[in-house]
Formats: structure tokens, C-alpha cells, sequence
């Protein structure tokens, strides 16, 4: 019996590594593979239908009233001739030939329109792109369709090379080989290798391997039967690694059409295909459409938290280039291990600024699986450029034991992204080719395709909203004759929430938008909201209809919080069977930030990422209860805040999914005609949301860039309240800073505060709520929204029109009245345009009135 043991358990971890661990994506992904690949058809020549001097030796071959669009079908360099100004936007830096920085790979990128990172039969990333490896053996094909152009490209070749020879061979595999040769096939191998005598190892001999000579050595391995397994044994003999050249072929077009002042580029996903072991893991699409080059001047957009500019050739090449994932990590692939100050990408858009003109671009299908990269010149070539990638296929690995070895292997999804990759550039001139201008631009086509609130805010008062957000109950560790238990404590009941309301009130705060959170089902941290139970902690359903009946006789607009996309086990909640899998296998846990540590603390209870699968039941229940209580509004903790996977084998639902089903239960909240307060504020969620908190309201401070810029607030502002992260646990540490960074960009004024004292949460898994206790903060808290709402008050609902740096730390925001409003944030007085503004201070002007 004992040595049955040891059998079976290599019969079980063999088993799991051919079933649960496959090296490769699965079968399943068939639609996108190239199994078989047939010999690549060039298509016929194509024809030109108009030609321009300015783009000499291109065919023009789509133009409307704006815009021409031009391609050479030998390269794929495509062109845009913007009519009204005669700016020709390039694909690909005319003058890359003439770059003194680039060299090998970085060279060839320069005149590339694509690039493809995927995964070798080593699990090591590799790349092709399409001037290398598609161009370069003439494998490209440019044809008409739909209203546009299509550039298939085919990168490696089919033909066998030099590289499908083994790079070694033993001495016992060259005599293996000879044997079975005739006397041709033998002098062909003796060519083809040359025995290094000090390690006794046959060496391929590539400098003899051409023409002729490489087919003998080809054909010589064919007729001696030489196999993949015997490469792979032979690699394993010799500790050395390489890929077969005509084994990583790959097929993708991209789609070129014109519309209005916009270039659509999509990448269509049925059209992409790949060998079975070399998944995709990740397409760059147009890394340096509109590039600009070291005599430029200008700017990227980028749209980190509020937004950003790089400056073109700021020589910040010590630093990191910018790159960051749309709409932040996915929870199911990463959970960062430490309190990050980095902001998430609530947008989809980036853009390219010169003195006279801009493209925005607008990422308009597989933003969920997005990332935007920048970068300046003089670290990897010549050229400032930004562009945007697109994930296919994610991997991570399984660390597998078994017989005391150990052995970790890669896990890939299951199939390949189901989405296109469609990127939108709409081109911008004279005053609108600034950022403001491309703020008012991305406005416009959200609200032209209902991306914006269709409804307008409900702010019908004439001062800026105070949004408070009360905490109610927590759960928190106690003992009983020595006996730990977990209770419920309140930190705000009900009754002392209609307190602290009233004390506002008395203070002519008299537009008050209030969140109240941890009011049922266990808390802070409550259970499935599928059925809901008042905490009876704070006051039960009886304490809730007193206050929801004092709200409402006081015209304040009331939030209960509501997770629907985080959840702690037990209480309904199965995390085995409800939250989202890993690519591990493992239910996907996100633990708690140790303050002091800045570190996951997994001595506490994490909180489970709800699979995607369950969103639609959780709101349809949550909407039955909520109706039932007769609340006028919510607050939507998360569900405008993250977007994840759920990798559980066989039913799979990746991000650009989740997206949709994320979308669907904003349809049917909003359908309830529930006023909605969100966290966050991610693009696809902007329809339904009639006030934001913690929206963006800054960048990350990545060294790269050189502006922090308020493109997200010009973007929704006039159509949705806002606000940041709570005054009193942000990391202000100045509020004269926050007061006038709440003017700059019109925001509300936000506190998050609690009844009871602040040693309350000591010791509990809430102690970043260190600060909340409301009597230490009223006073304060009344000044500063006073100050603010003084000016803000005269732009309530308004749009901002402009927003410009006009010296260093002093800024101006003009609003769709006319009002404008000038900032100094510097230490000392400052002059502009003849006016004297104080240190820390701010001036108003409305026609021509200063204040």
C-alpha cells in the first residue's frame, strides 16, 4: 500500500498539469487560431483615387469634407490631410529613417502600425510587429471595405529557416541523425554543424546555412525523422532554448474609415489569429500616430486621475515612461500589496497637443482591457508619442507540489478577449486644439451617443453641495469574561444623524447630499444585499423611517451605501460559488490596508470580488427591498468604482463583459428613478449618476509628467455633482490648499464623519476612519464650505468652458457664464493681467469685476 501512494500521486499531479494547467490557451479559442496556415494572398495592386503634394508617394484613397485619408499599401503608413488647416497627421515619423537614438528593435517600431506581445512555448514574452515581421517579407494586403480600408498583415513566414534547426546537438543525437542519412543527407549535416571539441557539442554553422545548402540541411532532418520532442529533449540536454520560425505565424488587420472630423481605427478580433501555443497576451496599436519630434512643442494627454500633461522633450528620461491600465486593476488578475496614492483612469481618452492643433483619441471598444502608454523622446528614440494596447489573452501561474517537487506552470484564460479594438482620433484646431478644448470635444460625443445624464442634476438650490457621509454601524471585537466575540457598535445612529444635520442646518449649510453607510445587514462591511435587514444597532427600520421622514422634510437628498461588488463571506454570501476565481483557481480576496505597515494585513477578513455572474440578481433583490422601505435615492459603494473578471474554468467572464452586465444594473436602478450617488465615477457608469464622490482630483504625481490638469471635471461638470475624497481623511494636510483646489475645480465640499469619538475604531479593521468624530471637525468644516459656496455659488450647474495655467501655481477656470475664477497657489502675491491676487488666494471676475 505505501508504495501505491507515491504512484498515485504522480498519476494525480500528471493528470492536473494536462487538464487544469495547460501550457497553452485552450482549444476553445479556436475562432482566433491560425492551426493552418495558408499561403498569404497580396491581393491586387490597390488604386489611388487622389493625390496630394504634400503626402507624395502615398494613395489617397477615403476622403470627406474634413478630412483625407492616405496609405502606402507597400508599408501600411497611412495619413491625415485635415483640409481646413492643412495639417497632415502621419502614422509613422516621416523623418524616423534620420533617428540618431533608435536602434534594433525601437528602430523598427518607428515604422510599425502594430505590435504583438505574445507568449513562446517557454512561457517568455515575445514580440513581432508589423514593419519586421510582416513588411519586411512582403506578407501585407490593403483592400476596400465597408466605407473604409482594411491592412492585413501576416507576420513571420511559413517557409522553414536557419531557425528550425536545433541551435546544438550531442554527440549521441549528430551520430543518431547520420545514421539514418544516405551520403548526401550526411554531407549536408556535416555542413550544417561543427563539433566544438572543448564541450564535445555539435554547433549549428549558420554562416554555411543558405540557399541551397539550408534546404539540404532542412530535408536532411525531415528524411532522419527528427521530431518537437526530440528538439525539446534535445534542449533540455543542453540547456538551451529557441523557437522554430515557422511555428509563431500570426494573422491581424486593422480597419481605417473617415467620419465627420474622426479617423476610426479598428482592430477586429475575428481577424486575429495565432498559433495554439503562442497565445496573444497584448496588441499596441499606432504607437506613434501624431508623434512629435525633438524641435516640437506641446503636450500628451494623458488621463491619469483628473488628467495630466507630459510636455514634449522634457528630459525626464531617469524617470519611468507613463503607463496605466483604463478603469484600474482587475481584481481577479491584481491586487496591489500596499496603500497606493496612484489615481485610477476613469477615462477612456487620450491626446496629442501642438500650439495650433490636436487629436484626441477616443477608445471606444475594449477600453475595459486598455491600457495608455507615453513616453518623451531621447530614452528609446526621438519622438514624444502616446497610444493605447489591448490585452487578448492574460496569463499568471500555479506553483504545483507533488513528491516533494515542486513545479510552476502558467495558467491562461480560456479564450481570447470577445471584443474589437476601436480607437477613435478626432482632430482639433485653432482655440479648440488646448486641452480644454478636448475636454469640451469628449463632453460632446458622450452626449451625443447618451454618455452623459440624459436627466439634468436635481441641484436646483443656489449653493455647491456639502456631501457628508455618515458612518453608521461597524463590526468590532469585544470580550466577555475573557471570551473574544464579534458585535455590531454604532458610530452614528440615526437620532445622531438628524443631530449633526441640524447643527448644519444652524449654520446655513442648506444644500447638505447625504451618504449614510454601514445602516444594514451587519455594518460597514455588510452581508449579500439580496435581502435587507436595518441594523438595529443605530436605530432599526423604525429609527430609519424617522430619518428618511426628517430628509425629506428638509429637501436633503439621502444615500444609504450599498456594496454590490464586494462582499465578506458567510451571511448568505458563498464565497466558493459567488465571488470571482483567479486565474490560480482561487476565490479572489482583497484584505485590508494595515495603516501602519502600508501593507495587506491577512491576519484580518478580506472581502471577496463578486463574480460578475451575480450583479443582475443582487440589484433585482436589492431593488425589491429597496422599494419596499421607500428610499428616494442610493449610494453605489462600488459599482461605478471597479471593474473584474471572474476566471472560474469553464465560464469564464472577462472585463469587457463585466462591463455590460455592470451597465445593465445601472439601467434598472435608474429605471426605479432613484437619485444615485456613486464612488469613482468610471465613463460607462456617467449616464445614470446624479452625484460623484470621491471623484479624481488630482494625478498620481508620476515624475514624467508635468501638469495636473482638471480634464475629468471639465468633462462632467454642469451635468453631474462632485466632489473628492473627504476632507478630513485625505491627505490635505493644508486647508488652504483644499479650499482653493475646491475652487479651481468646481467641486463640492466632502467630510465623512461619525457621533462617536474617534478612539471608537481603535484596534478594529476601521481604523482608517481615524479622524471622524463630527464635533471635532463642525467648526471648520462650516468655514471652509462657507468660503467656497461664496464663490462657487455664483456657477452652480455651470459648465467649464476653459481652464489654463497662466503662471506658475496660478490658474484660471471660466465658466459657461462668463464668471471666471483665478487661482494662486504660491506663497507669495502674484500679478496677472494688471490685477494683484494674495498669496493662497483667489480672485473672481465676473464682466469685467473683479472680487
Amino acid at each position: 500500500m505505501n508504495k501505491l501512494i507515491p504512484l498515485l500521486a504522480t498519476i494525480a499531479f500528471t493528470l492536473f498539469l494536462l487538464i487544469g494547467c495547460s501550457t497553452s490557451a485552450s482549444k476553445e479559442q479556436k475562432g482566433s487560431e491560425a492551426e493552418s496556415i495558408e499561403p498569404f494572398e497580396q491581393g491586387q495592386v490597390f488604386p489611388s483615387k487622389f493625390t496630394d503634394e504634400k503626402v507624395a508617394g502615398m494613395k489617397g484613397v477615403i476622403e470627406n469634407e474634413n478630412l483625407q485619408l492616405f496609405i502606402d499599401d507597400k508599408n501600411g503608413n497611412i495619413a491625415i490631410h485635415h483640409k481646413k488647416t492643412g495639417k497632415v497627421w502621419y502614422s509613422n515619423p516621416p523623418e524616423r529613417a534620420n533617428d540618431a537614438i533608435a536602434t534594433g528593435v525601437n528602430k523598427s517600431l518607428l515604422s510599425a502600425q502594430m505590435q504583438i506581445d505574445f507568449y513562446n512555448r517557454f512561457n517568455q514574452l515575445n514580440s513581432v510587429n508589423t514593419f519586421s515581421d510582416s513588411v519586411a517579407n512582403e506578407q501585407i494586403r490593403v483592400e476596400e471595405v465597408n466605407d473604409g480600408i482594411r491592412v492585413t498583415y501576416r507576420f513571420g513566414k511559413t517557409e522553414k529557416s536557419v531557425e528550425d534547426l536545433p541551435l546544438m546537438l550531442s554527440k549521441d543525437r549528430y551520430e543518431e541523425l547520420n545514421n539514418k542519412l544516405d551520403k548526401n543527407g550526411q554531407r549536408s549535416l556535416m555542413i550544417a554543424y561543427k563539433e566544438n571539441k572543448e564541450t564535445n557539442v555539435y554547433e549549428r554553422n549558420d554562416s554555411a546555412l543558405n540557399g541551397m545548402q539550408l534546404e539540404k540541411a532542412l530535408q536532411a532532418f525531415e528524411d532522419a525523422g527528427y521530431t518537437e520532442e526530440h528538439l525539446q529533449e534535445d534542449m533540455a540536454e543542453l540547456n538551451f532554448t529557441q523557437e522554430n520560425a515557422s511555428s509563431s505565424v500570426f494573422e491581424a488587420a486593422i480597419e481605417y474609415t473617415l467620419e465627420e472630423n474622426s479617423l476610426v481605427v479598428n482592430v477586429p478580433i475575428e481577424r486575429i489569429h495565432y498559433p495554439e501555443n503562442y497565445p496573444i497576451n497584448r496588441i499596441s496599436l499606432l504607437n506613434f500616430f501624431g508623434a512629435a519630434g525633438t524641435e516640437d512643442e506641446g503636450s500628451l494627454l494623458v488621463p491619469d486621475g483628473s488628467g495630466a500633461l507630459i510636455h514634449f522633450n522634457n528630459g525626464k528620461t531617469e524617470y519611468p515612461s507613463y503607463q496605466q491600465p483604463v478603469y484600474g486593476e482587475d481584481l481577479a488578475l491584481n491586487v496591489r500589496e500596499n496603500q497606493s496614492m496612484e489615481q485610477e483612469v476613469r477615462l477612456p481618452v487620450f491626446g496629442i497637443l501642438y500650439d495650433t492643433s490636436a487629436v484626441l483619441g477616443i477608445i471606444e471598444r475594449g477600453a475595459p482591457v486598455a491600457n495608455i502608454h507615453a513616453d518623451i523622446s531621447g530614452r528609446l528614440n526621438s519622438y514624444n508619442y502616446i497610444y493605447p494596447s489591448f490585452s487578448v489573452i492574460n496569463k499568471d501561474e500555479v506553483t504545483l507540489q507533488a513528491n516533494e517537487q515542486e513545479r510552476t506552470l502558467p495558467k491562461f484564460q480560456e479564450k481570447p478577449m470577445k471584443t474589437d479594438y476601436t480607437v477613435r482620433y478626432i482632430f482639433l484646431n485653432g482655440d479648440k486644439a488646448t486641452y480644454s478644448g478636448m475636454a469640451k470635444s469628449y463632453q460632446e460625443y458622450l452626449a451625443r451617443r447618451d454618455g452623459l445624464p440624459q436627466f439634468k442634476s436635481k441641484n436646483n438650490k443656489k449653493d455647491v453641495p456639502f456631501f457628508l457621509d455618515l458612518v453608521g454601524a461597524i463590526n468590532k471585537q469585544k470580550h466577555f469574561v475573557g471570551i473574544p466575540y464579534h458585535a455590531l457598535e454604532s458610530l452614528t445612529s440615526f437620532e445622531e444623524a438628524k443631530v449633526i444635520l441640524a447643527k448644519l442646518k444652524s449654520k446655513n449649510i442648506n444644500h447638505i447630499q447625504l451618504k449614510y453607510s454601514g445602516w444594514f445587514n451587519g455594518g460597514v462591511n455588510h452581508k449579500v444585499p439580496t435581502k435587507i435587514k436595518v441594523d438595529d444597532v443605530i436605530g432599526g427600520s423604525k429609527g430609519l423611517k424617522r430619518l428618511m421622514e426628517y430628509t425629506n422634510e428638509n429637501d436633503i437628498p439621502l444615500f444609504p451605501d450599498v456594496a454590490l461588488l464586494s462582499i465578506y463571506n458567510g451571511g448568505g454570501f458563498d464565497a466558493e460559488s459567488e465571488a470571482s476565481r483567479t486565474l490560480k483557481g482561487v476565490s479572489a480576496a482583497v484584505y485590508p490596508i494595515d495603516i501602519t505597515l502600508n501593507r495587506r494585513d491577512r491576519d484580518k477578513s478580506p472581502s471577496y470580488v463578486v463574480s460578475p455572474k451575480q450583479i443582475e440578481k443582487y440589484t433585482v433583490d436589492m431593488l425589491q427591498n429597496i422599494e419596499e422601505i421607500g428610499l428616494r435615492g442610493l449610494s453605489l459603494r462600488d459599482l461605478a468604482d471597479q471593474l473584474n473578471s471572474d476566471f472560474r474554468k469553464n465560464k469564464q467572464i472577462y472585463r469587457n463583459e463585466s462591463k455590460e452586465m455592470v451597465s445593465k444594473a445601472f439601467q434598472a436602478i435608474r429605471a426605479q428613478e432613484l437619485d444615485l450617488l456613486a464612488n469613482g465615477g468610471n465613463a460607462y457608469t456617467l449616464p445614470y449618476i446624479t452625484s460623484l464622490t470621491n471623484a479624481p482630483m488630482s494625478n498620481s504625481g508620476y515624475k514624467l509628467e508635468d501638469e495636473e490638469i482638471p480634464f475629468y471635471q471639465m468633462v462632467i461638470r454642469g451635468f453631474i455633482n462632485y466632489t473628492g475624497n473627504p476632507y478630513n481623511l485625505s491627505e490635505f494636510t493644508d486647508t488652504r490648499e483644499y479650499i482653493l483646489k475646491s475652487i479651481e475645480y468646481g467641486s463640492g465640499v466632502h467630510f465623512k464623519w461619525g457621533y462617536a469619538p474617534n478612539h471608537e475604531v481603535k484596534d478594529t479593521e476601521f481604523d482608517y476612519l481615524y479622524s471622524i468624530n463630527y464635533a471635532a471637525w463642525m467648526k471648520e468644516a462650516v468655514e471652509i464650505y462657507q468660503e467656497i459656496n461664496q464663490v462657487l455659488s455664483q456657477v452652480v450647474n455651470e459648465q467649464i468652458q476653459t481652464h489654463e495655467k497662466l503662471q506658475d501655481g496660478v490658474f484660471k477656470t471660466v465658466y459657461g457664464n462668463g464668471v471666471a475664477i483665478i487661482v494662486n497657489y504660491n506663497q507669495t502675491e502674484v500679478t496677472v493681467d494688471g490685477k494683484k491676487i494674495e498669496a493662497m488666494n483667489y480672485v473672481t471676475v465676473t464682466g469685467g469685476d473683479e472680487k
